[in-house]
């Protein structure tokens, strides 16, 4: 009998209600993810008003939040690849929900740096894992459309995170910030349930020589679906699917220009959004202030993915990928240029939409360019410079913003221009590729 690829078996399968079970287990997490970082800026005020800091002093805690993350999404994801997806989604999450609840209850702001600093560790282990096992659960033709998806429960993390820290602020709690990190931490104490639901990878069951196991998890993504079994039909592994290092020769240029646009997405992204809600939520820039108007740039990001999901299948990954990297660097200098509140503004809106519509490419593209052996090693290399980035950005970068947020912003158009020249460079274009 003939035997097939999984690839093609997803094809047949389609996107039914597995994918759509799967994208709601990962969507929660993803959310609960996006609170967690996003609470960095959201929290700062209130921490520093608790055990008396300045401003960057309370920042400390998104620096060893983001120092967890980058060696989180470094070991974690090579520990995927090794010993398999499903038991290291298990326990990042886990470990995410205990040490989430961990920092709302901290007595002291050196155990609270502590706390976040492992809360990072776990979120910088999920968010890899999470996308490259989404991915090999895909079919190549609708594979982009559905990891953009996934990525825009990040938008609903952001939105739920403002307006935890909204209501908080207008009902006047002492220490806000407890509050934030305790809801943060819900959507992860269920998502540690619903994950045992997710079988393992069948891509990493092929690559360790466990056929049928690859095969009866196939075929329960079949059945889900509506759709007869594999039967007796053997699967077969992609020729090509083999352990490949990311700076092997075939593989050393898309890295390195790819981890280049994680690095210089990232510290623009963070720079902005860890610092602008302390900016808009005090002093704000004339009637662009408040956390209601952050409720608002939150919004602008949901209209971003939405277009990043269109295009990655309509125009291409890379070609998506440098549109919306073009679109920020042109937000941040409307920023720079600004002369009134409604401009600023416009910028602000800008910047949200095209940014997060810019992670929505970066995620979709990012995990087909590696093998299977290698993809959530590539995926956590990513997100460990990712996590470089925003570790600079609460350390660094937030003392360049005190002395000219538009000397900050206009060092961030040009950052964002040199990755959508880096995108543009990237050897290969993914859409409707099968995973290797």
């Amino acid at each position: 009998m003939k035997a097939t690829t999984i690839d093609a078996v997803l094809e047949r399968g389609g996107t039914g209600p597995f994918q759509r079970r799967l994208l709601g287990v990962f969507g929660l997490v993803w959310t609960a993810d996006a609170m967690q970082v996003l609470a960095v800026g959201f929290t700062a005020a209130s921490i520093a008003a608790t055990f008396g800091l300045t401003i960057p002093q309370a920042l400390q805690t998104g620096t060893l939040f983001f120092l967890g993350m980058l060696i989180g999404a470094a070991v974690f994801g090579r520990l995927a690849d090794r010993f398999g997806r499903r038991r290291i989604l298990i326990g990042t999450v886990a470990m995410d929900a205990v040490f989430g609840i961990a920092s709302a209850f901290a007595p002291d702001f050196q155990t609270l740096l502590l706390l976040r600093f492992l809360t990072g560790l776990a979120v910088g282990g999920t968010l890899p894992v999470d996308y490259a096992m989404m991915a090999e659960f895909l079919p190549p033709s609708r594979r982009g459309r559905w990891l953009v998806m996934l990525e825009g429960f990040w938008a609903v993390g952001t939105v739920a995170v403002a307006l935890t820290a909204w209501a908080a602020a207008s009902a006047g709690v002492a220490d806000a910030w407890r509050v934030i990190f305790f809801v943060t931490a819900l959507p992860a104490i269920a998502g540690i349930f619903l994950r045992f639901w997710i079988p393992e990878s069948p891509m990493h069951l092929m690559r360790q020589g466990k056929e049928p196991e690859a095969r009866a998890v196939m075929d329960k993504v079949l059945v889900a679906n509506g759709k007869a079994p594999l039967g007796a039909t053997p699967l077969t592994a992609t020729p090509t699917a083999t352990n490949v290092g990311l700076l092997s020769p075939e593989l050393r240029r898309r890295t390195i220009l790819m981890l280049a646009c994680w690095f210089l997405v990232s510290i623009s992204y963070y720079g902005i959004f860890v610092w602008m809600p302390a900016r808009l939520a005090t002093e704000g820039f004339g009637f662009v202030r408040g956390y209601g108007f952050l409720v608002l740039v939150a919004l602008a990001q949901i209209p971003g993915y939405a277009l990043a999901a269109y295009g990655v299948e309509k125009w291409g990954r890379r070609a998506t990928l440098t549109r919306f990297l073009v679109l920020s660097a042109a937000g941040c200098a409307l920023f720079v240029i600004a002369t009134t509140p409604a401009m600023i503004a416009a910028a602000l809106l800008i910047m949200s939409f095209a940014l997060l519509g810019t992670w929505g490419a970066l995620y979709a593209f990012t995990p087909e360019l590696y093998p299977t052996a290698s993809r959530a090693t590539g995926m956590g290399a990513a997100g460990a410079m990712a996590r470089l980035g925003g570790l600079l950005a609460p350390s660094v970068v937030v003392y360049l913003f005190i002395e000219s947020t538009a000397a900050a912003i206009g060092l961030f158009a040009g950052l964002l221009l040199i990755a959508a020249i880096a995108a543009r460079s990237i050897d290969v274009e993914t859409r409707k590729a099968a995973l290797a």
